[in-house]
Formats: structure tokens, sequence, C-alpha cells
């Protein structure tokens, strides 16, 4: 049992040497969340003018940010790029479902009804909005009901 373990990949990282493999991702979130709250993105009032389609500004971001993957991904197809560890990145079609239109909906009206999605949660609370801690326990509570069902749910 021992060897089928470790030859599944065991990590023999100690905590230290895990903590600082992984710190520059800690360092980017932290670059990308002074970047969002500076950019107003993280805003929840521009996330409601956007819903309410008052200003641009939104959509000006999400549309950029849209290109930018579209092309990184042209790129990283026809040139074979690798990632950082050298793994090829591998790009597999998923069949649509309605289940995507139903997850779709439940995210835009929690983004619509609170200001936020997940990830800008994190830049609310840091920026002294407490109020979004609620909004983060509904969001992690989501993703739990969600595990318990999803044998239950359209797939």
């Amino acid at each position: 049992m021992k060897n089928i373990i470790e030859e599944e990949g065991t990590n023999h990282q100690s905590t230290v040497e895990n903590f600082l493999s992984n710190s520059k991702y800690i360092l980017i979130g932290v670059f990308f969340g002074i970047v969002f709250v500076k950019a107003e993105i993280v805003s929840w009032f521009r996330i409601q003018e956007m819903f309410r389609f008052a200003s641009f500004h939104m959509y000006g971001v999400i549309g950029t940010a849209v290109v930018v993957a579209t092309i990184a991904t042209l790129i990283i197809k026809k040139f074979k790029i690798k990632t950082i560890t050298g793994e090829e990145v591998v790009f597999s079609e998923r069949p649509f479902n309605k289940g995507n239109i139903i997850g779709g909906l439940c995210f835009g009206f929690g983004w619509a009804l609170t200001g936020a999605c997940p990830g800008p949660m994190y830049g609310l609370i840091g920026s002294g909005f407490p109020v979004f801690v609620a909004a983060l326990l509904s969001a992690v509570a989501g993703t739990y009901f969600y595990g318990l069902l999803q044998d239950k749910l359209p797939h």
C-alpha cells in the first residue's frame, strides 16, 4: 500500500518549502487584488451600474479580458506552449447541458444581488467592507450544498 501512495505523487515537501513554493501565488493574488480595487472592478457600485446598463466600465473590463484570454488561448494552442512546470496544456471539449444555464442564472442573480462575484469579495473585505463577509459565507455555503446535492442535479 505504501508503494501505491508514493507512486501517486505524495508531496514530500516540508510545510516551509510548500509555503515558499506557493508564496508566488499569494503575491500575484495580492497584486491583482490591489489592481482590481484601484480599477474599481470590485466596486459594488460599478457592478450594480453594469446590471442596470448604466455604465460601460465593467463591460469594457470583461470584454477586454475575453479578448486577451482568446488571443492567449490561440497562442498556447498554436505554439503548444507548456506550463511553468513543463506540462502540456490540454483543452478538452465539454458538452453543453441545461445545468450550465441554471448555474449561470444562479451565479448571475447572486452577483447582481450582492454586487460582487466570489473573487472580488476578498478584495472588498480587505478594503474595509465587512458586510461582504456575509456574502462570502453565503457563497461558501452554496458551494458546500452543491457538493452535497451534486449527484442529484442535472449534469
